[in-house]
């Protein structure tokens, strides 16, 4: 009798492995509306074509050399992507730079380029916005701060960011990047802003009220702010009409989540020239057009989607996926 329940045990264990979603990064399409074949061809395969990262995020596609950049958030270090040649490490230190030994997501998280082409990033360990000061096809552990403290106190975690055309850099501070979060001792801002910093290094809080900002974009007429919410209880993309100095003329709830199953909460996205929005969300990408409609998904198997990016051309969309960085050929 031991024997027997012993291998009806095993049997158990092997139907219900069998049964698992493969956490292999591999996905399918869900077209929910007809218009997102307007977007993505009805054959569109989901591909990984990088693995074996702690945490990828960031992403940001630089059509000159055509490479992708992204974030590997734990071990402080910005990778490469090409076609010819895969993976490589592309910067290292690229969030931390200070000699002291600390633990928690040090390294950088979202990457953009300026108007001029130089590569911005939200440094979380050094918990600050900052430009590489050194030319994208040689990269070096230079770096300008571009803000780092507002009102004299410093940055929680700078996590995403977006730059308008006229240079002014919009930035989400969760604290996610401290060692205990919420709890850590050296937090020295009691919310969790969205700010606005422009090229004379002025500081500007623009919103106070979302328990953990994310990701972030603007609409392509830059007039209207899309901030994601990552906190589990409200996971949410809001919308803020930006008006006179960008003063918020008007919020509103772009898309609410909350009741949705799937893994992965609502964090970095991409707004295409047309104003669709590509956003990771619960279980993989959302796909939505410009006036909030749900067009359709983009569901991973296994491993939440944090972040994705769009080449010049909008024909092939990039994710980055805990361990992975997957490919949408797009059409």
């Amino acid at each position: 009798m031991k024997n027997f329940a012993l291998v009806f045990s095993l049997l158990v264990l092997t139907l219900a492995a069998c049964n698992e979603k493969p956490k292999d990064g591999t996905g399918e399409i869900d077209f929910i509306d007809d218009e997102l074949s307007t977007l993505i061809n009805k054959d569109a395969k989901v591909e990984t074509i990088a693995e074996g990262f702690e945490w990828s995020e960031g992403p940001v596609w630089i059509e000159k050399q055509q490479m992708l950049l992204f974030s590997d958030v734990p071990k402080n270090t910005i990778y490469k992507w090409t076609e010819a040649k895969g993976k490589e490490v592309y910067l290292t230190p690229s969030g931390y730079t200070a000699s002291e030994q600390r633990g928690g997501e040090t390294g950088s998280n979202g990457l953009t380029l300026s108007p001029e082409g130089k590569l911005l990033l939200c440094q979380h360990g050094d918990r600050r916005i900052a430009m590489m000061d050194a030319p994208l096809d040689a990269p070096k552990p230079n770096f300008i701060v571009l803000a780092s403290d507002y009102g004299g106190k410093k940055f929680n975690s700078p996590n995403d960011l977006i730059a308008r055309s006229n240079g002014d850099i919009f930035f989400t501070d969760p604290p996610y990047g401290l060692e205990q979060n919420m709890a850590d001792p050296k937090k020295e801002i009691p919310f969790q802003g969205v700010y606005k910093v422009d090229k004379f290094g002025r500081v500007t809080l623009l919103i106070d009220s979302i328990a953990r900002p994310n990701g972030i974009g603007l609409t392509p007429d830059e007039k209207t702010l899309i901030v994601a919410n990552s906190d589990e209880q409200k996971k949410m993309w809001y919308a803020y009409d930006l008006g006179p100095k960008d003063s918020i003329v008007r919020s509103r709830i772009f898309f609410d989540a909350s009741k949705e199953k799937g893994i992965g909460a609502c964090d970095g996205f991409k707004i295409d020239k047309q104003g669709n929005m590509y956003a990771s969300g619960p279980g993989g990408i959302w796909i939505f057009n410009k006036t909030g409609k749900v067009l359709g998904k983009i569901k991973i198997n296994g491993v939440p989607a944090s972040n994705c990016a769009l080449t010049t051309d909008e024909k092939t969309l990039f994710i980055t996926a805990d361990p992975f960085v997957l490919r949408v050929k797009l059409r």
